[in-house]
């Protein structure tokens, strides 16, 4: 799945307990009739996908959604959802790549004025 928009916010890296775990949230608001603020995180090395994206560029993310069941000390379950990006892309750069070569100008084709009869009636049917 991907989200597009534009990034709101870039939270720092952090880091959580002994084993190193890190993560870090982006918000990206979304360009739509009623705008959303999307929070999707990055963890481990993805965290450092995000170092070269500033605030206010429009970008794509890819993500997955994840989802997690938990049992409180009370016996209640608990479900939990996450957004979770491995890619972001500038979505500037993509598309300035897929454009058409800008088409010459038209002084650069040589007129036609030498047509006579014969040259254009030499179709096969």
């Amino acid at each position: 799945m991907e989200v597009e928009g534009k990034i709101k916010k870039i939270e720092e890296t952090k880091e959580y307990g002994n084993n190193g775990f890190r993560k870090r949230e982006v918000v990206i608001t979304t360009d739509e009739q009623y705008p959303q603020h999307i929070a999707i995180e990055f963890v481990q090395d993805k965290t450092d996908l995000l170092n070269n994206y500033n605030v206010g560029q429009n970008v794509k993310v890819s993500i997955n959604l994840r989802g997690r069941e938990w049992t409180n000390p009370q016996g209640e379950v608990k479900y939990f959802n996450s957004i979770q990006g491995w890619r972001i892309e500038n979505i500037q750069a993509a598309q300035g790549g897929n454009a058409a070569p800008p088409a010459p100008p038209s002084e650069a084709f040589a007129p036609v004025d030498n047509l006579n009869e014969e040259d254009h009636d030499d179709l096969p049917f």
